[in-house]
């Protein structure tokens, strides 16, 4: 029994038949005089606050088990914040008598929190994989540099991180061992890989795993915008500037009495160049956004305006005339054409488009798969599909712009739904059944690895908050990530890649945890407490 179970077992006793002798209360709990004595005293002091003995109860203690845990959890491994603020946190709780505070004591117990949550997630993963479903993957893959270069594999489908792994370089070799490794542990395959245009990256797609790789949109624009946006930014802001200058040179004319009116008429007309310059350069930059939004809302296996079926072929033409009316609108503002970006991005535009053919295929051999009938199989393709696909992209898009343009097609397509006669047709289980059907393919068209980008920010703050870290604090935000990281419906990204439920990490870390550290008092505290 440990040395909280014993204080329980007394502070229960006292409860239940009032205050007793020593000896009466060794001879109720089962234990020695003197264990009774020490911890009677060690109870009243930390009997200090109106509160003290609320800590005394087993609901109690378990809730400040609670509380300590999910403190460290949350503030300590997941948001990066020290041991030496959650010890003052502690005490100004004033719990520094019930739970050891101090620093060192905060990272015994988060070294218990990672080696728990590492064998949970551990565990889980062979359980997801020995009685899951996994499908193909569709990858992402980047690299990171922290305190050491960490290789960073993603599911885009589901968000799992499959390998977020520390690595010595990032060759063609290195990756492929690691990657291949880890799909022979999962049993799977991928489906097609988006990256960025490095080398080592399109060999691991092509030769190692054998499936085709896709240009990163996310990329493609920051390429675009990383080339363009500043210059067109700085035509602006000069504009600005010599328009508020025009502003303040005719207000000091028109102050001065002895302005000759040729002055402040050339100050006027000084002032309006200045205006239309501005004006100018602010639709000029209007324009350039546009064309990077029409961009990214090409890319789509139906068109945007209308909703009707693309093939990679259109998408392409439609990539290559925007391509093309964003180098007119360069030229014709007297803007420095670059051409290592432009013939950069040029050449991705294919696989790029090739994205969609390939979606497409995918979704018809499940089809053919299914034996669907050709009236079937129309209203499955141009009626089901688009409006899964349209809710996905609501869902995740937050441009303002985009977001209403979706609304709007989504809206058409949901009054055709509605009328189809097939609709009618189902019953509302196999309605629901072929709703989750469709959105499982909706979710498999990703064109960007922006989910990589964003989780290799959240390392790089992780880091700096830490300070640098050992390997194995990485090893455990990656299972954080897989098993408590939720969505908005509930889902975490091991629900969703393994396709099964699993308990809640938390919970089940919370309940391997009997005991906390004793409270330590220095001989200096217990001489002033007595």
């Amino acid at each position: 029994m440990g040395l909280w179970a014993k204080s329980i077992v007394i502070f229960n006793s006292i409860r239940e038949y009032g205050k007793q002798s020593i000896r009466s209360l060794a001879d109720r709990t089962g234990l020695s005089k003197s264990s009774v004595h020490r911890h009677l005293q060690a109870m009243d002091r930390r009997d200090r606050y109106p509160e003290s003995s609320c800590w005394e109860t087993p609901a109690g203690r378990a809730w400040l088990i609670r509380l300590v845990v999910a403190t460290l959890l949350v503030f300590g491994l997941k948001r990066g914040v020290g041991a030496e603020t959650l010890s003052e946190f502690f005490s100004r709780l004033r719990l520094e008598g019930h739970v050891g505070c101090s620093p060192s004591a905060l990272r015994s117990v988060i070294h218990t929190l990672e080696r728990l949550l590492l064998d949970t997630a551990a565990a889980w993963e062979k359980e997801g994989i020995v009685h899951g479903e996994i499908r193909p993957v569709i990858g992402a893959v980047d690299e990171t540099f922290l305190q050491r270069m960490m290789l960073v594999f993603m599911d885009l489908a589901t968000g799992y991180l499959l390998m977020e792994e520390v690595a010595a370089d990032r060759s063609y070799d290195t990756w492929f061992d690691r990657a291949n490794e880890r799909l022979t542990t999962f049993g799977t395959e991928v489906l097609y890989m988006v990256s960025d245009r490095a080398k080592a990256l399109i060999k691991l797609a092509h030769t190692g795993l054998r499936c085709p790789s896709i240009p990163d949109l996310f990329h493609l624009g920051h390429d675009l915008a990383k080339s363009y946006s500043l210059a067109i930014c700085g035509r602006l802001r000069q504009a600005k500037r010599g328009l508020e200058q025009a502003k303040q040179d005719l207000e000091k004319l028109q102050k001065n009495i002895r302005t000759d009116s040729a002055q402040v008429a050339q100050a006027q007309a000084r002032l309006a160049a200045c205006a239309t310059s501005v004006h100018h350069w602010q639709e000029v930059s209007r324009a350039w956004r546009q064309h990077l939004s029409k961009l990214s809302g090409i890319l789509h296996p139906w068109r945007l305006l209308d909703s009707i079926r693309q093939t990679s072929q259109e998408v392409e033409e439609q990539l290559r005339t925007e391509l093309k009316a964003i180098e007119t609108l360069l030229e014709t503002n007297g803007l420095p054409r670059k051409t290592d970006t432009l013939d950069k991005v040029q050449k991705q535009l294919a696989g790029l488009s090739a994205l969609v053919d390939l979606w497409w295929q995918t979704v018809r051999q499940d089809l053919t798969q299914l034996t669907m009938t050709p009236r079937w199989t129309q209203w499955a393709e141009d009626v089901l599909l688009p409006l899964m696909y349209w809710q996905e992209q609501l869902r995740r898009t937050r441009h303002p712009g985009q977001k209403a343009q979706i609304a709007l097609v989504l809206q058409a397509v949901e009054e055709v739904f509605a009328r189809h006669p097939c609709t009618r047709q189902l019953q509302p289980e196999l309605l629901a059944g072929w709703k989750a059907w469709a959105a499982e393919h909706a979710k498999a068209f990703q064109r960007a690895s922006s989910a990589v980008e964003g989780r290799n920010g959240y390392l790089a703050q992780m880091q700096h908050n830490h300070r640098g870290l050992p390997t194995r604090r990485y090893q455990v935000w990656t299972a954080l990530h897989n098993f408590d990281c939720r969505a908005a419906d509930g889902t975490t990204p091991a629900a969703r890649f393994f396709r099964r439920s699993f308990p809640d990490l938390f919970e089940s870390v919370l309940s391997q945890i009997d005991e906390l550290p004793m409270p330590r008092q220095r001989r200096q505290a217990l001489a002033v407490s007595n």
